[in-house]
């Protein structure tokens, strides 16, 4: 596998090759600073000045060449929009064709110039990567902090796109005129009309969207599935479709929201079970935490699994979770806390969550892959609400034959028969996709512009400014100061254990890591107790708690619609991280029960905070998560999505046993007790995002 110097070479524009990034001569320019350095002929000051002054060179001459390409496209336009103008007045089916594919060409133009963009940042990225580790100086940090937030930045400039923004703009008006739709008075700025149907004009602002960023609210809720895209796609689009069976798309959603109604409909009342089977109150936090103690073995053989089949671990799933609620049920009659738990570690081993992930990335069409992982957050976030809002519709009382079915062991009988219609569902309706076959390289023949679209899809997916990849995966390290221009397939490929996964992890990524296991602690810390605090300090009923857990859950959807339609659009995602995690922080401390009675204003209001505030933190938290992790995560077994799976179940598992070691010290110490964890780990995962805040870049 070549190096990047060479393959950048390779896919640079011919006429253009003189505007890139001089990789090649930069990379010189480290080798010969670390021999300077080494005599001592070149102090660390000097070298950084230096070098400092060689990146604004290159990126200036980026720039420049940027705004004069605008100007060409732009000056192209302006003549097509005369003959545009002219047929206005003398309409001509045959010169309106015309025109319409002059349009189209400027467009293909225009993504040519999204290439050129791209490849110089994935340069950039390089080369500071490369400096970082060549002198253990943290330069990434100091040079985009000095230079992206200044008001003369081309760094900025080439990542704001306000010109290319209008090309767009203008492409889009006129195509959309052309079209056949001639005779509507509306144009693209008016509303309710249609949008814009053209092939090329959709490779533009998916370009553009992704490059810079920018978001939507259906971007901003698929990021909470972290579902982790490969740099270059190994199949092409129609194999995609082949893979894809809308049936089977529907039935891995209807598992994911089975299975979280399946974790959160025993809130409600696990206190109550716990204590009908003569243990404590707060035993509901060991009752509640089985599941997620389980899923924490269960995540990794399920995504192995799926390496091999979607099908199979789906019926084991469904199976293993009915046989697991059918046991929470039966522990009521058998007078068994075990039985009660070993039927929630059943649930957990029956967590297919991770398969559901990888159906997504692996078998559902690029077009509708966002539209998917959203509705896997969506389904989560319904089930969420759902779980307990069933769990306070179920107060009843009664017996048939020996079996009790009261609010403790409807739950357990009530999901034991959902899994048991979804397996007879699934059984009938799904389908199994083709295994992925090893296609080989592109060949030599195919056309330019294949591959430089190829090239911009692999590179607008990478961060531009982080050094998230491990010493492993830097295609041209220490060889290539020995003059070497390859590297080994084994340091490219996919991590092949937790243990080579870990190492694969940068201090940027440990840290995001931290953020999501904190913000699913404290969520876990308020749902889970819930039942617990509110009984002891307001003597809440089943009923009332459910209905707080499910508004709780209920925010969701509304809270990323506002987050995702208006406040991405206004902010950096480093930005909202930080005002995020100061948020649940606050949350934290209003939770706290200290001096003055407690009241049902300050535990509701404390924990609305914490739970938006948590909701908010974990979309931002999950998109820098796949910006700044290594492309190497984001394929085989031990994947992105399964890292941080694990977090978030480790700390759940975590905060469960908290809440039950607590309860040795009694119920009217839970509240501060199992709260101080949750400020200690916030205040930790605010100080390490200030420290690197600027590599989130």
């Amino acid at each position: 596998m070549v190096a990047f110097g060479k393959k950048l070479k390779e896919r640079q524009i011919e006429e253009w090759r003189r505007y890139y990034i001089n990789y090649k001569l930069m990379k010189k320019r480290v080798k010969q600073y670390a021999q300077q350095i080494e005599v001592g002929t070149q102090d660390r000051r000097n070298v950084l000045k230096d070098f400092s002054r060689m990146l604004d060179d290159q990126i200036e001459k980026i720039v420049l060449f940027l705004l004069e390409q605008q100007g060409i496209l732009a000056s192209r336009i302006a003549k097509l929009g005369e003959r545009h103008c002219a047929l206005q007045e003398q309409p001509d089916i045959s010169q309106i064709t015309e025109l319409r594919e002059a349009y189209r060409t400027v467009g293909q133009d225009l993504l040519k110039l999204l290439f050129f963009v791209e490849m110089n940042a994935i340069g950039l990225r390089k080369i500071l990567k490369k400096f970082d580790k060549r002198f253990g100086y943290r330069f990434t940090d100091y040079y985009v902090k000095t230079r992206a937030n200044h008001p003369y930045s081309q760094l900025q400039q080439v990542f704001k796109h306000v010109g290319i923004g209008a090309v767009v703009g203008a492409l889009s008006r006129n195509l959309h005129e052309l079209q056949d739709r001639q005779g509507s008075y509306l144009s693209i700025y008016d509303q309710p009309v249609l949008p814009l149907q053209d092939p090329v004009v959709d490779s533009i602002n998916a370009a553009v969207d992704r490059l810079t960023h920018s978001t939507n609210f259906l971007n901003f809720l698929a990021q909470h599935a972290l579902i982790m895209q490969e740099e270059l796609p190994t199949i092409d689009e129609h194999v995609d479709d082949q893979r894809y069976h809308f049936m089977s798309l529907l039935l891995n959603l209807a598992n994911t929201f089975l299975y979280m109604v399946n974790t959160y409909i025993i809130v409600p009342t696990a206190d109550d079970y716990s204590m009908s089977l003569g243990a404590a109150a707060t035993v509901c936090g060991v009752v509640i935490g089985a599941m997620a103690v389980a899923q924490v073995f269960s995540s990794v053989y399920f995504s192995a699994w799926s390496n091999r089949s979607y099908f199979k671990p789906l019926v084991f799933s469904s199976i293993v979770l009915f046989v697991g609620n059918l046991m929470y049920a039966l522990a009521y009659d058998l007078n068994s806390i075990w039985i009660l738990l070993i039927g929630r570690l059943f649930c957990g081993f029956g967590s297919a969550r991770a398969v559901n992930r990888r159906y997504i990335s692996d078998c559902v069409p690029l077009k509708i892959r966002m539209q998917a992982s959203a509705g896997f957050v969506s389904a989560s976030a319904l089930g969420m609400a759902c779980g307990p809002a069933l769990a306070g519709l179920l107060q009843t009382n009664f017996k048939i034959y020996k079996l009790t079915f009261n609010q403790d062991t409807l739950p357990g009988w009530v999901m034991a028969a959902a899994w048991l219609l979804y397996l007879v569902w699934l059984w009938i309706s799904f389908r199994e996709p083709a295994l992925e076959t090893v296609n080989n390289p592109v060949p030599q023949t195919s056309n330019t512009e294949t591959v430089e679209n190829n090239a911009l899809e692999e590179g607008l997916k990478q961060p531009l400014l982080v050094s998230s990849e491990d010493k492993q995966e830097d295609e041209d390290a220490d060889q290539e100061f020995e003059g070497s221009e390859e590297s080994s397939e084994e340091s490219r490929g996919p991590a092949t254990s937790i243990r080579s996964a870990y190492r694969l992890l940068t201090p940027s990524v440990k840290v995001q890591l931290l953020i999501y296991f904190m913000l699913k602690y404290a969520m876990e810390v308020l749902l889970s107790e819930s039942s617990v605090v509110t009984t002891y300090y307001f003597g809440w009923s089943t009923s009332s708690v459910a209905i707080f857990l499910a508004c709780l859950g209920l925010t969701v959807l509304p809270v990323n619609i506002i987050v995702g339609s208006y406040i991405s659009n206004m902010f950096e995602d480093r930005q909202m991280l930080l005002a995020s995690e100061i948020m649940v922080c606050i949350g934290i401390l209003l939770s706290f029960h200290i001096i003055i009675p407690y009241t049902v204003v300050q535990y509701v209001s404390s924990g609305l905070i914490m739970f938006v505030s948590a909701e908010v933190l974990e979309g931002v938290n999950l998109s820098l998560l796949s910006r700044v992790m290594t492309s190497r995560l984001s394929r085989g077994t031990y994947n992105g999505g399964l890292l941080s799976t694990e977090a978030g179940t480790l700390a759940r598992v975590v905060a469960d046993g908290t809440i039950t070691a607590a309860g040795f010290l009694g119920q009217s110490r839970l509240l501060n007790v199992t709260l101080l964890p949750s400020l200690l780990i916030c205040v930790a995962s605010i100080v390490a995002t200030c420290f690197t805040y600027n590599s989130l870049y």
